[in-house]
Formats: structure tokens, sequence, C-alpha cells
């Protein structure tokens, strides 16, 4: 089901209306895509934020404007790195009969017990899913159970059920999920037991020790 959100059209594109709509609360964007004429608008900019973090960034959108409806998804975002604030949003008019192609976030659930205990380390080398579905079809996220694993075991994309899933998975099947492994027994940054510590040198060239 797509999340409602106003939209106003925006018409007067100067520096200073825009600035005007962000100091008011909204997010100035624009709309492309399926059997939509590219038409400038704005947002509710704390709505958005809203959905984007209740619904995910795949979210579809019902955008009302004018007293029509458009389906949207969040296309792209810019984000001022000095205010974190939403300074813009592009929006993609979709098809909800047509297939995308996307990226859905991987979620870890459980902990490694028999891992841990035996002195594993779960890392994760992939932390998005490429995906192919239609936009209703497309998961919020993935939930990687990973209680079962222990030292040396790994999920890889090939070991995801994708039965009774409305998407097709689109990543290499051999890639790497997660994976318990045994850290050095010795830590690079620590001298080993039959090392002695010296002190550095003294050196007349500044950093060439630090260097070393």
């Amino acid at each position: 089901m797509a999340v409602t959100l106003e939209a106003k059209k925006r018409e007067d594109l100067k520096t200073s209306n825009t600035k005007a709509l962000r100091l008011a609360g909204d997010v100035p964007g624009i709309i492309y895509g399926y059997k939509v004429e590219p038409q400038t608008v704005s947002v509710n900019s704390i709505e958005l934020l809203k959905t984007v973090r209740d619904e995910g960034k795949n979210a579809i959108i019902s955008l009302q404007i004018d007293g029509k409806s458009v389906d949207v998804m969040l296309h792209e975002y810019q984000v001022d790195p000095i205010k974190d604030q939403l300074i813009h949003a592009d929006f993609y008019a979709v098809n909800l009969q047509e297939e995308l192609d996307v990226h859905v976030s991987i979620a870890v659930d459980g902990e490694a017990i028999g891992g841990v205990k035996e002195g594993g380390v779960l890392q994760q080398p992939l932390y998005e899913l490429a995906l192919r579905a239609k936009p209703k079809d497309i998961p919020e996220q993935i939930t990687i159970d990973v209680s079962d694993l222990a030292v040396g075991d790994s999920i890889l994309v090939s070991d995801l059920k994708e039965g009774g899933k409305n998407y097709e998975i689109l990543e290499d099947e051999n890639t790497t999920i997660v994976s318990i492994l045994v850290p050095d027994e010795v830590p690079a940054d620590e001298p080993a037991e039959d090392e002695e510590e010296t002190e550095p040198e003294a050196t007349d060239e500044k950093g060439e020790e630090e260097e070393k």
C-alpha cells in the first residue's frame, strides 16, 4: 500500500523562493518518469524523511498534486552536509505493473553464539542486495539469520531462498553476505611475545621513524 504525501506545484524557481520554501520546512523537488511530464514540486521535509525512515527508501509514495495522484519512488535526494537538511528530492513516477531494478538493504538477525564462543568474528561484506521486482513487491529489507553459524561458516547469495518471493535476485550467487572468521592469533599492531620492545632510534629527518 502506497504512503500518501501532499505535494505543491512549484512554478517560481527563483533562488529566493527556493530558500523561502526550505525555511518553511519544505523541500523542493521534481517529478519525472512513467506517463508524467517533468514538473517541479515541493513536499514537507519532515513528512518525507518520516516516510523513508518508516517505509524504506524503496517505498511507493502516492503524491497528491491538485487533486491528482501520482505513484512515485524517491529516486535521489540531496542533503546539506553542514545543516544536515534535505535540500532537493527527485521523484520517479513508476508503472506498478513493470519490474524495476533496485537495491535493498540486508539486515543481520540473531547472534552467531557458536562462532563467537569459538573465537570467531562476524564480517558482513555485502550490505545491499540487487533485486528485480514490481514496485509493490519490493521488500523493505532482506533479513539474514546468523544464529547457527560457526567459525568458518558463511552465507552466500545462493543460500537465500527465493521460493514464494515475487522478486529476482540479481547478485552473483557466489557472493558472500556474512561469514565467521578466525582473528589473527597475534594482532598486527602488537609485538610477538618473543620480540623485545625497543625504543626508536633518533633521527634528524622529521617523520622518518614514524614512516618506518
